[in-house]
Protein backbone atom coordinates (compact mmCIF):
# COMPACT_ATOMS: atom_id res chain seq x y z
CA UNK A 1 0.00 0.00 0.00
CA UNK A 2 1.29 3.45 -0.89
CA UNK A 3 1.72 5.97 1.94
CA UNK A 4 1.71 9.73 2.05
CA UNK A 5 4.64 11.64 3.48
CA UNK A 6 3.21 13.65 6.39
CA UNK A 7 6.43 14.93 7.92
CA UNK A 8 5.79 18.50 6.75
CA UNK A 9 2.10 18.58 7.65
CA UNK A 10 1.53 19.26 11.37
CA UNK A 11 -2.20 18.55 11.06
CA UNK A 12 -1.63 14.90 10.32
CA UNK A 13 -0.06 14.23 13.72
CA UNK A 14 2.04 11.51 12.20
CA UNK A 15 -0.94 9.49 11.05
CA UNK A 16 -0.19 7.47 7.96
CA UNK A 17 -3.05 7.52 5.40
CA UNK A 18 -3.44 5.40 2.27
CA UNK A 19 -2.86 7.27 -0.93
CA UNK A 20 -5.84 7.53 -3.29
CA UNK A 21 -5.53 6.37 -6.83
CA UNK A 22 -5.97 9.18 -9.35
CA UNK A 23 -8.93 7.55 -11.12
CA UNK A 24 -11.05 7.69 -7.97
CA UNK A 25 -11.18 11.48 -8.18
CA UNK A 26 -13.33 11.15 -11.29
CA UNK A 27 -16.06 9.15 -9.59
CA UNK A 28 -19.31 11.05 -9.06
CA UNK A 29 -20.20 12.05 -5.53
CA UNK A 30 -23.77 10.92 -6.07
CA UNK A 31 -25.04 7.90 -7.99
CA UNK A 32 -26.51 8.72 -11.40
CA UNK A 33 -30.23 9.37 -11.48
CA UNK A 34 -32.01 6.19 -12.42
CA UNK A 35 -30.42 2.81 -12.95
CA UNK A 36 -29.54 1.13 -16.18
CA UNK A 37 -31.76 -1.94 -15.49
CA UNK A 38 -34.71 0.32 -14.71
CA UNK A 39 -34.31 2.27 -17.92
CA UNK A 40 -33.89 -0.90 -19.92
CA UNK A 41 -37.12 -2.28 -18.47
CA UNK A 42 -39.05 0.90 -19.27
CA UNK A 43 -37.64 1.05 -22.78
CA UNK A 44 -38.47 -2.62 -23.32
CA UNK A 45 -42.07 -2.18 -22.18
CA UNK A 46 -42.53 0.81 -24.47
CA UNK A 47 -40.94 -1.03 -27.37
CA UNK A 48 -43.22 -4.02 -26.86
CA UNK A 49 -46.26 -1.73 -26.71
CA UNK A 50 -45.31 -0.05 -29.99
CA UNK A 51 -44.55 -3.40 -31.61
CA UNK A 52 -47.87 -4.86 -30.46
CA UNK A 53 -49.71 -1.85 -31.87
CA UNK A 54 -48.46 -2.58 -35.37
CA UNK A 55 -48.31 -6.37 -35.04
CA UNK A 56 -52.02 -6.58 -34.27
CA UNK A 57 -52.86 -3.88 -36.83
CA UNK A 58 -54.47 -1.68 -34.21
CA UNK A 59 -53.86 1.31 -36.43
CA UNK A 60 -56.63 -0.07 -38.66
CA UNK A 61 -59.14 0.91 -35.96
CA UNK A 62 -57.93 4.52 -35.99
CA UNK A 63 -59.13 5.41 -39.45
CA UNK A 64 -61.95 7.65 -40.57
CA UNK A 65 -63.68 4.78 -42.39
CA UNK A 66 -63.67 2.52 -39.31
CA UNK A 67 -65.00 5.24 -37.05
CA UNK A 68 -67.78 6.15 -39.46
CA UNK A 69 -68.75 2.48 -39.84
CA UNK A 70 -69.07 2.10 -36.06
CA UNK A 71 -70.44 5.53 -35.19
CA UNK A 72 -73.77 4.17 -33.88
CA UNK A 73 -72.07 1.62 -31.62
CA UNK A 74 -69.69 4.24 -30.27
CA UNK A 75 -72.54 6.61 -29.52
CA UNK A 76 -74.59 3.91 -27.81
CA UNK A 77 -71.67 2.83 -25.60
CA UNK A 78 -70.87 6.43 -24.66
CA UNK A 79 -74.46 7.16 -23.70
CA UNK A 80 -74.74 4.02 -21.56
CA UNK A 81 -71.27 4.11 -19.95
CA UNK A 82 -70.23 7.74 -20.07
CA UNK A 83 -67.67 7.66 -17.26
CA UNK A 84 -65.93 4.60 -18.72
CA UNK A 85 -66.01 6.14 -22.18
CA UNK A 86 -64.41 9.36 -20.92
CA UNK A 87 -61.67 7.54 -19.02
CA UNK A 88 -60.96 5.15 -21.90
CA UNK A 89 -60.76 8.01 -24.38
CA UNK A 90 -58.30 10.06 -22.30
CA UNK A 91 -56.06 7.06 -21.53
CA UNK A 92 -56.06 5.93 -25.17
CA UNK A 93 -55.23 9.43 -26.39
CA UNK A 94 -52.46 9.73 -23.82
CA UNK A 95 -50.88 6.41 -24.86
CA UNK A 96 -51.13 7.13 -28.58
CA UNK A 97 -49.50 10.53 -28.14
CA UNK A 98 -46.95 9.40 -25.58
CA UNK A 99 -45.76 6.50 -27.74
CA UNK A 100 -45.81 8.68 -30.88
CA UNK A 101 -48.29 6.36 -32.60
CA UNK A 102 -50.46 7.39 -35.53
CA UNK A 103 -54.10 8.18 -34.94
CA UNK A 104 -54.20 11.32 -32.78
CA UNK A 105 -56.07 13.29 -35.44
CA UNK A 106 -58.77 10.63 -35.74
CA UNK A 107 -59.07 10.45 -31.95
CA UNK A 108 -59.61 14.21 -31.84
CA UNK A 109 -62.46 13.85 -34.31
CA UNK A 110 -63.92 11.04 -32.24
CA UNK A 111 -63.69 13.17 -29.11
CA UNK A 112 -65.74 15.92 -30.68
CA UNK A 113 -68.17 13.43 -32.15
CA UNK A 114 -68.81 11.57 -28.88
CA UNK A 115 -68.54 14.34 -26.29
CA UNK A 116 -69.27 17.57 -28.14
CA UNK A 117 -67.04 20.44 -29.14
CA UNK A 118 -66.28 21.89 -25.70
CA UNK A 119 -66.02 18.73 -23.61
CA UNK A 120 -64.30 16.96 -26.49
CA UNK A 121 -61.70 19.74 -26.68
CA UNK A 122 -61.09 19.53 -22.94
CA UNK A 123 -60.64 15.74 -23.03
CA UNK A 124 -58.40 15.93 -26.08
CA UNK A 125 -56.31 18.60 -24.37
CA UNK A 126 -55.99 16.45 -21.26
CA UNK A 127 -54.97 13.35 -23.19
CA UNK A 128 -52.65 15.17 -25.58
CA UNK A 129 -50.92 17.13 -22.81
CA UNK A 130 -50.47 13.98 -20.76
CA UNK A 131 -49.12 12.04 -23.73
CA UNK A 132 -46.82 14.89 -24.74
CA UNK A 133 -45.44 14.96 -21.20
CA UNK A 134 -44.82 11.21 -21.35
CA UNK A 135 -42.93 11.61 -24.62
CA UNK A 136 -41.00 14.57 -23.17
CA UNK A 137 -39.84 12.56 -20.16
CA UNK A 138 -39.05 9.56 -22.35
CA UNK A 139 -36.78 11.66 -24.55
CA UNK A 140 -35.14 13.33 -21.58
CA UNK A 141 -34.34 10.19 -19.59
CA UNK A 142 -34.34 7.33 -22.08
CA UNK A 143 -33.97 8.31 -25.72
CA UNK A 144 -31.64 11.29 -25.70
CA UNK A 145 -28.90 9.63 -27.75
CA UNK A 146 -31.32 7.97 -30.19
CA UNK A 147 -33.26 11.16 -30.90
CA UNK A 148 -30.08 13.17 -31.50
CA UNK A 149 -28.84 10.51 -33.90
CA UNK A 150 -32.16 10.09 -35.70
CA UNK A 151 -33.16 13.76 -36.03
CA UNK A 152 -29.84 15.51 -35.44
CA UNK A 153 -30.01 17.63 -38.59
CA UNK A 154 -33.45 18.98 -37.64
CA UNK A 155 -32.62 19.88 -34.05
CA UNK A 156 -30.64 23.05 -34.71
CA UNK A 157 -33.46 25.57 -35.31
CA UNK A 158 -35.57 24.17 -32.49
CA UNK A 159 -32.71 24.21 -29.99
CA UNK A 160 -31.88 27.81 -30.91
CA UNK A 161 -35.48 28.88 -30.43
CA UNK A 162 -35.68 27.23 -27.02
CA UNK A 163 -32.51 28.98 -25.90
CA UNK A 164 -34.01 32.43 -26.58
CA UNK A 165 -37.50 32.12 -25.09
CA UNK A 166 -38.72 28.64 -24.30
CA UNK A 167 -42.36 29.39 -23.48
CA UNK A 168 -43.20 31.64 -26.46
CA UNK A 169 -41.27 29.44 -28.86
CA UNK A 170 -42.97 26.25 -27.68
CA UNK A 171 -46.42 27.87 -27.91
CA UNK A 172 -45.56 28.89 -31.46
CA UNK A 173 -44.52 25.35 -32.37
CA UNK A 174 -47.84 24.07 -31.02
CA UNK A 175 -49.95 26.66 -32.81
CA UNK A 176 -48.12 26.60 -36.13
CA UNK A 177 -47.58 23.18 -37.76
CA UNK A 178 -43.92 23.84 -38.55
CA UNK A 179 -42.79 20.53 -37.10
CA UNK A 180 -44.63 17.26 -36.38
CA UNK A 181 -46.24 17.11 -32.93
CA UNK A 182 -44.28 14.02 -31.89
CA UNK A 183 -40.97 15.55 -32.98
CA UNK A 184 -41.55 18.64 -30.85
CA UNK A 185 -42.29 16.36 -27.90
CA UNK A 186 -39.05 14.43 -28.30
CA UNK A 187 -36.83 17.41 -29.06
CA UNK A 188 -38.22 19.37 -26.12
CA UNK A 189 -36.99 16.63 -23.83
CA UNK A 190 -33.45 17.23 -25.08
CA UNK A 191 -33.50 20.86 -23.98
CA UNK A 192 -33.20 22.37 -20.50
CA UNK A 193 -36.76 23.71 -20.52
CA UNK A 194 -38.59 23.11 -17.25
CA UNK A 195 -41.28 20.46 -17.20
CA UNK A 196 -43.88 22.92 -15.88
CA UNK A 197 -43.15 25.41 -18.66
CA UNK A 198 -43.38 22.66 -21.24
CA UNK A 199 -46.72 21.37 -19.94
CA UNK A 200 -48.30 24.83 -19.72
CA UNK A 201 -47.14 25.90 -23.17
CA UNK A 202 -48.33 22.61 -24.66
CA UNK A 203 -51.73 22.77 -22.99
CA UNK A 204 -52.31 26.33 -24.20
CA UNK A 205 -50.87 25.88 -27.66
CA UNK A 206 -52.98 22.88 -28.67
CA UNK A 207 -56.34 24.38 -27.66
CA UNK A 208 -57.14 26.02 -31.05
CA UNK A 209 -56.24 22.93 -33.06
CA UNK A 210 -58.07 20.63 -30.68
CA UNK A 211 -61.20 22.76 -30.89
CA UNK A 212 -61.15 22.91 -34.70
CA UNK A 213 -60.90 19.13 -35.06
CA UNK A 214 -63.32 18.43 -32.22
CA UNK A 215 -65.85 20.80 -33.75
CA UNK A 216 -65.40 19.09 -37.10
CA UNK A 217 -65.97 15.76 -35.36
CA UNK A 218 -69.53 16.85 -34.67
CA UNK A 219 -70.09 16.47 -38.40
CA UNK A 220 -68.30 13.12 -38.54
CA UNK A 221 -70.91 11.54 -40.73
CA UNK A 222 -70.34 14.10 -43.49
CA UNK A 223 -66.52 14.22 -43.43
CA UNK A 224 -64.92 12.15 -46.16
CA UNK A 225 -61.33 13.37 -45.98
CA UNK A 226 -59.06 15.01 -43.43
CA UNK A 227 -58.24 17.60 -46.08
CA UNK A 228 -61.72 19.00 -45.56
CA UNK A 229 -60.63 20.05 -42.06
CA UNK A 230 -57.08 21.30 -42.66
CA UNK A 231 -58.18 23.98 -45.12
CA UNK A 232 -55.90 26.90 -46.10
CA UNK A 233 -58.00 29.27 -43.99
CA UNK A 234 -57.54 27.15 -40.87
CA UNK A 235 -53.79 26.84 -41.40
CA UNK A 236 -53.57 30.60 -41.95
CA UNK A 237 -55.40 31.19 -38.67
CA UNK A 238 -52.94 28.95 -36.81
CA UNK A 239 -50.04 30.79 -38.42
CA UNK A 240 -51.37 34.16 -37.28
CA UNK A 241 -51.85 32.85 -33.75
CA UNK A 242 -48.31 31.53 -33.78
CA UNK A 243 -46.93 34.88 -34.92
CA UNK A 244 -48.85 36.52 -32.09
CA UNK A 245 -46.93 34.39 -29.59
CA UNK A 246 -43.68 35.81 -31.02
CA UNK A 247 -44.67 39.42 -30.23
CA UNK A 248 -42.85 39.47 -26.83
CA UNK A 249 -39.62 38.31 -28.46
CA UNK A 250 -39.86 40.91 -31.25
CA UNK A 251 -40.67 43.62 -28.70
CA UNK A 252 -37.62 42.82 -26.58
CA UNK A 253 -35.38 42.75 -29.61
CA UNK A 254 -36.45 46.17 -30.90
CA UNK A 255 -36.50 47.79 -27.45
CA UNK A 256 -33.14 46.35 -26.52
CA UNK A 257 -34.49 44.38 -23.58
CA UNK A 258 -33.07 40.89 -23.25
CA UNK A 259 -35.36 37.92 -23.60
CA UNK A 260 -36.31 36.08 -20.49
CA UNK A 261 -33.54 33.60 -19.70
CA UNK A 262 -34.36 29.94 -19.85
CA UNK A 263 -33.90 28.23 -16.52
CA UNK A 264 -31.18 25.65 -16.86
CA UNK A 265 -31.33 22.96 -14.17
CA UNK A 266 -28.58 20.44 -13.98
CA UNK A 267 -28.71 17.97 -16.84
CA UNK A 268 -29.78 14.47 -15.81
CA UNK A 269 -26.98 11.95 -15.69
CA UNK A 270 -26.99 9.13 -18.18
CA UNK A 271 -25.54 5.65 -17.75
Amino acid sequence: MKTVDTSEDPCTCGIVRPAQDSHLDALPSKPPRGTRPGRIIIATVMGLAIGAFFWFDLDAYLTLETVKANRDRLLAFTNEHRAIAVASFVVTYCLVTGLSLPGATILTLVGGFLFGSLLGTALVNLGAAGGATLAFLTARYLLRGWVEQKFGQKLGPIQEGFAKNAFSYLVTLRLVPLFPFFLVNLVSGLTRVRLGTYMLATALGIIPGSFVYAYAGRQLGTINSLKEIASPNVILAFTLLGLLALVPIVYRRFTGKPAEPVNRPAAPSHP
